[in-house]
């Protein structure tokens, strides 16, 4: 049985960080937790579960944390989270299971990260991390800010899901521009931006609302034509949105074509291009987008909305095939929505609405 070391940097998470040790403490033979700087009571939660409790002064980097962290794990492997993800009571059951019969020839195990779930508990947004790390291969964090684990090597892809579990009552503070303030603090100090740090650092931009400078270095970063396929994909998606928000629909089209350029379409531009024709009642050009949505694969190594992947271009095909006149499409793609969504609204008002009106046209007949 493989033995494992829980890694986990901290500060000032005395609202989950129990939440987040109960739900992996029979999984892990040690538990590591590196604070920096907790002024609440993170320290003295931490210490029930563990005391291997350090402190690391705070020196505006997550990579060199996580690094000391790593370094003070004796285990074979390596598992890292944060305070605010979980493992679901069957995640934790897939987990020692895997942890039986791990095969040690593996370096490290990537899992399922679903940051969002839908009403209904469906995940809505989600997409792979390397989670499990075989020690004695030394990988490093890199990245002083939306760091990234450098692994290499035999990776096995498991059905494991690490549950994201910010509590959003959690008051903010200055916390919310930490990120923000790391990569301008590196830019004042004259620093050279990464493709990833342009690309990171425009996402924090754009959720700062500050959405003119974002566009510029989302320009930067794609013309730099040196990121990953799926950073420059999300790029795309993400400049979109700043221009919605400046009210720009040409260059919000633009953005969302240039993603194509790319890789194989993928389903969230396809049907954000679709609702763009939607809009303008352009119906028979929405209908093909939305079915390029449904034809695509649904195994990338990015992010993934489940809603454009399953019953959204479902939706609205048959919003769009009604309005053709083409009913039995309609009424067929409503039925698909349903499957991905059965007690949804507008699914079962259209349902009633398509019963009701077949029965009315049958009458008259």
């Amino acid at each position: 049985m493989a033995t494992i070391s829980l890694c986990m940097i901290v500060k000032n998470e005395e609202e989950v960080l129990g939440n987040c040790l109960n739900s992996v403490q029979e999984i892990c033979d040690e538990i590591v937790i590196v604070d920096t700087g907790s002024t609440d009571r993170t320290k003295e939660i931490a210490r029930q579960f563990t005391d291997k409790v350090l402190d690391f002064e705070w020196i505006e980097d997550f990579s060199a944390a996580r690094n000391f962290a790593f370094s003070n794990a004796t285990m074979e492997y390596i598992l890292w989270l944060d305070a605010d993800d979980i493992l679901l009571p069957a995640d934790q059951q897939k987990f020692k299971k895997l942890k039986t019969s791990l095969n040690t020839d593996f370096d490290a195990v990537s899992m399922i990260y679903v940051i969002l779930r839908d009403e209904f508990g469906n995940p809505t947004f989600h997409y792979r991390r390397n989670r499990l790390v075989k020690r004695s291969k030394n990988f490093k964090w890199i990245g002083p800010v939306h760091e990234y684990l450098d692994v290499s090597g035999n990776i096995l892809s498991s059905d494991i899901s690490v549950e994201h579990k910010k509590d959003e009552k959690r008051s903010t503070g200055q916390s919310s521009d930490r990120n923000l303030r790391i990569y301008e603090n590196r830019i004042k100090r004259g620093e050279e931006f990464s493709p990833r740090d342009l690309y990171y650092y425009a996402n924090e931009l754009r959720d700062h609302r500050k959405y003119d400078k974002a566009i510029i270095y989302y320009n930067e970063f794609l013309g730099g034509k040196k990121g990953w396929v799926e950073d420059n994909i999300r790029a795309c998606l993400n400049l979109a949105d700043c221009h919605v928000h400046r009210g720009e629909k040409d260059e919000e089209m633009e953005a969302l074509l240039k993603s194509l350029s790319y890789d194989a379409p993928r389903p969230e531009p396809c049907c954000r291009i679709g609702d763009l024709f939607k809009a303008k009642r352009d119906y028979q050009t929405a209908v093909f987008w939305y079915t390029t949505a449904t034809q695509m694969s649904k195994d990338t190594a990015g992010f993934q909305n489940q809603a454009y992947l399953t019953w959204y271009p479902h939706l609205q095909l048959c919003v769009c095939h009604w309005e053709l006149g083409n009913v039995e499409k309609s009424v067929e793609h409503n039925q698909n929505a349903k499957k991905y969504r059965p007690d949804d609204k507008q699914v079962l008002f259209n349902e009633k609405f398509f019963n009701d009106f077949l029965k009315s046209k049958k009458g008259k007949k």
